[in-house]
């Protein structure tokens, strides 16, 4: 195929030698099939501010920590600096966050390396080789759901251990390799402890997975590990090997109405999507 622009570069500096062909394009980035010597990885593109469709990016880098005053002040008053340095920790967070989760031991793509704004990493593939399908492509027995189902929760929990939330989780974005389910997508990693929304987030994430995973394993959909994973959390008793029993009562406290606007909107968003896809 043609070699996009954005990868052109990357072919100049022998880091990959061809572009095989477009994997996916989504609402933040498009993501390449690669060739580098004798292996295939993935070279994802990400669009610039402009290009975006994703709504609420503020309210999900809420929390986030950047590399002085400065460039916080210049966020804060969206000055034209402010704006690239936003960019730039928009792009830089995926990044970020792979390398944390990879060292704790969350199963995610292994990234090789960044190279202005496209992130080359590990191709998740099957077992012959080719792309892993999406969770929300493939028939699973009870068993086999539930399987999986485990394995995401501990990688969540891992993952809130680490004071991360993805934020955008769904069948959509997990891939299934033949040693399991793979989480990707994760340029809206939320700050667990300094963003408002966090809790919305988590519990979009888990209940997403629940719903997906439920519909082989119905007795799933009366699980409530969202929640129990955030009281641990907001003890500071959270720990990565932490054994949850998906047994939690909630009570009824107030409810944010924004918080709730977020994750109505996103969902909308998520099911716009969805259907797109499954159109084409």
């Amino acid at each position: 195929m043609k070699t996009p622009p954005g990868l052109q570069p990357l072919i100049d500096d022998g880091v990959i030698d061809e572009v095989v062909r477009s994997l996916k394009s989504g609402k933040e980035a498009t993501v390449y099939l690669v060739r580098s010597g004798p292996h295939l990885r993935c070279a994802k593109v990400y669009r610039d501010m402009a290009q975006r469709s994703f709504q609420k990016r503020a309210q999900y880098q809420e929390g986030r920590s950047v590399r002085g005053s400065r460039q916080a002040r210049a966020m804060g008053k969206s000055t034209s600096f402010g704006r690239r340095e936003q960019e730039t920790a928009w792009k830089n967070a995926e990044v970020d966050a792979l390398y944390q989760l990879v060292a704790a031991g969350v199963r995610v793509p292994q990234p090789i390396g960044y190279f202005d704004g496209v992130l080359v990493m590990e191709l998740v593939a099957d077992a012959d080789g080719n792309p892993a399908p999406r969770l929300g492509e493939v028939e699973l027995s009870a068993e086999t759901a539930r399987e999986y189902h485990a394995v995401l929760i501990r990688d969540v929990v891992r993952m809130l251990s680490l004071g991360l939330i993805h934020g955008d989780l769904s069948e959509f974005n997990v891939l299934v390799a033949p040693d399991g389910p793979v989480i990707i997508d994760l340029p809206q990693a939320v700050n667990a402890a300094g963003n408002n929304a966090a809790l919305p987030m988590l519990e979009r994430d888990v209940n997403n997975l629940r719903s997906s995973l439920g519909r082989f394993a119905p007795e799933l959909l009366a699980t409530e590990f969202a929640r129990e994973m955030w009281s641990l959390f907001e003890q500071g008793e959270l720990r990565p090997d932490s054994v949850l029993t998906g047994v939690f009562v909630i009570e009824e406290t107030i409810v944010d109405p924004d918080d709730v606007l977020l994750v109505i909107d996103d969902a909308r968003e998520e099911e716009i999507q969805r259907q797109l896809r499954l159109a084409g």
